[in-house]
């Protein structure tokens, strides 16, 4: 854990973790110093909604997610924008394609989205604006790059002008040669074929708004720009998206929103691997899959060229969701450190499922002993934690510190999931050595209770177990008969041992493991759980 506190200066700061961050731009890891003393100000990308979302669509806020309850839980103030893109050339094709208009289509695919995020626990987001709640504000922000010469109408359209962009690039590295391509099917209007669109004109049947230039609508680059600096301001500090976004959209962004004010957008470009059809490429809990694998080593366009997409087939993600549990996705998803490609298939997903089943076992051990429910538990800050963690032994105390000390290197998760994972192997150990299931001495249950509210203030960070699972409960809801009914069998398997008729026993466990309840023999007797 970083000892070394940022302060900054200015009314109402205070000393914060060192938490470092590594920036695409600037292709290095700083700390975290922000605009406003003490305060986040995060802009992340989100969907085009034109159909339902699919599981790439949920990398990104699932990273921020967490990356912002680290943060919260470290002590800062946080503002979390995540856009959404409700007027785009794929909107309007397949809202005709459906027969419906395409305010109608973005708002139907926009409640999809909304209630996939919710189901993966991704809670924090302040604001979401859509484009064409801020046309006003779009149409303001062209103006003023009209008006300083670094862009210019034509035919109904506006392009910016690369050539009046200096360091148009610096996002990717390349230059304005490099980036110039075939300038699309509206090149004959611009005066450089890597000139993008600010403003389209409208053609007959589309949906449009009114402009200095004529009706029309705008581009896909000028709308985050423009949002952005409504909600955050002029120089914020975290934009995030997939790393499929560097070019050509967050090169544009930078170019539109640094000309227009003379300023750096943003302080930290966050760029998030893509999903990546395929097997795992770790076990769930064990080696961590780092950054250092696959940063800077790793080509963007590569990543971009094989993730999963709505182009390549994605399922809708509410389809996953009626096969997977979504706290074993959010894992999965978090057991990779964010700048590299994360792994996903059917296999990965099952041992996630399977990894998860090590934490609800403890969950049940502590209920059992204590009469408490893990999840009733408190969520602590990180200064309240510092205070009390020794209480938890050292142990905890090294644990906590190897979590802490990976979440604020560049946030890796990696890392912090291993931990958590050794941390419950940790306290099984602990209630073993003090048979906590047989004794219970009121020195050792503190110790557990210490133990297990490190283990909630961590997991939350995490945004990880944060309510019982389904599975628990719907035992919570049906324990009076089912449980009754469970202790006949239990009863009739423990007479079948002990007359050594050890058929009908195994039988017993075999028939139970069929119907998905697990046995499991203590010291006290045995005890039985549902499958996750």
């Amino acid at each position: 854990m970083a000892t070394v506190e940022t302060k900054q200066a200015g009314a109402g700061a205070e000393s914060l973790p060192r938490i470092e961050v590594y920036s695409t731009l600037s292709r290095t890891k700083t700390p975290l110093e922000t605009v406003r003393p003490g305060h986040v100000g995060i802009y992340l990308c989100g969907p085009t909604v034109y159909k339902p979302s699919h599981i790439g669509h949920m990398v990104g806020p699932v990273i921020f997610d967490t990356v912002k309850r680290h943060l919260v839980y470290s002590g800062w103030d946080v503002t979390w924008v995540v856009n959404i893109t409700d007027v785009d050339d794929k909107i309007i094709a397949e809202s005709t394609t459906r027969g419906t208009t395409m305010a109608a289509l973005a708002e139907e695919m926009t409640a999809d989205y909304l209630a996939n995020l919710a189901a993966l626990g991704v809670t924090g987001i302040d604001e979401m604006p859509k484009a064409t709640d801020h046309i006003g504000t779009i149409i303001a922000f062209i103006e003023g790059l009209v008006a300083k010469g670094c862009a210019y109408a034509s035919e109904g359209d506006v392009y910016f002008d690369v050539v009046r962009d200096a360091d148009y690039g610096k996002l990717t590295n390349r230059s304005v040669e490099q980036m110039q391509g075939e300038g699309g099917s509206t090149v004959e209007r611009k005066r450089s074929a890597a000139d993008f669109a600010l403003w389209k004109k409208a053609k007959a049947g589309e949906p449009c708004w009114e402009s200095p230039w004529g009706p029309g609508r705008p581009g896909w680059h000028i709308e985050c720009s423009a949002m952005s600096k409504a909600l955050l301001g002029e120089t914020f500090d975290i934009h995030g998206g997939g790393l499929d976004l560097i070019f050509p959209h967050h090169e544009n962004e930078i170019a539109q929103s640094e000309s227009l004010h003379d300023r750096p957008m943003a302080k930290v470009w966050m760029h998030n691997g893509l999903m990546q059809a395929g097997g795992a490429a770790g076990k769930v809990g064990g080696r961590p899959r780092e950054a250092g694998e696959a940063d800077e080593s790793t080509d963007a366009a590569a990543q971009a060229a094989t993730k999963i997409s709505k182009s390549t087939g994605a399922e809708p993600f509410k389809n996953l969701l009626a096969r997977h549990r979504p706290e074993a996705i959010r894992l999965l998803l978090l057991s990779t450190h964010y700048r590299s490609p994360i792994h996903f298939g059917e296999e990965p997903l099952r041992e996630s499922a399977k990894a998860m089943e090590a934490f609800e076992r403890l969950f049940t051990r502590y209920t059992r002993i204590t009469g408490k429910a893990f999840h009733a538990l408190s969520s602590r800050s990180r200064r309240v934690g510092d205070a009390a963690v020794a209480a938890a032994g050292p142990d905890a105390v090294q644990l906590r510190a190897r979590f802490l000390t990976a979440m604020d290197d560049d946030f890796n998760t990696a890392i912090a999931v291993a931990a958590l994972f050794d941390f419950v192997r940790t306290v099984n150990k602990f209630v073993d050595q003090h048979s906590l299931e047989t004794k219970k001495p009121a020195h050792e249950l503190a110790g557990l209770d210490a133990r297990m509210i490190v283990l909630r203030e961590l997991t939350s960070v995490l945004g990880m177990f944060l309510e019982p699972s389904q599975a628990q409960a719907d035992r919570a809801d049906d324990d009076g008969l089912v449980g009754q009914l469970m202790d006949l069998v239990i009863e009739i398997r423990a007479n079948s041992r002990k007359s050594k008729d050890f058929a009908t026993a195994d039988l017993v466990r075999n028939r139970l493991t069929e119907a998905g309840i697990v046995l499991e023999d203590r010291p006290d007797g045995t005890g039985w759980s549902r499958k996750a």
